[in-house]
């Protein structure tokens, strides 16, 4: 079985990927947010 050394695996992408979807869903949360204030302003 392969030696394995702890802390030794690149990691870069998993970062990107998990930086992309905490932006994706920090602005789909201001989206919402926003439409939720729209309704409740402008809705008769």
């Amino acid at each position: 079985m392969a030696e394995h050394k702890h802390g030794s695996m690149d990691t870069t992408e998993q970062e990107k990927t998990f930086d992309g979807f905490i932006l994706w869903s920090g602005r789909v949360a201001l989206v919402s947010i926003g439409i939720l204030i729209f309704l409740a302003i402008f809705n008769a």
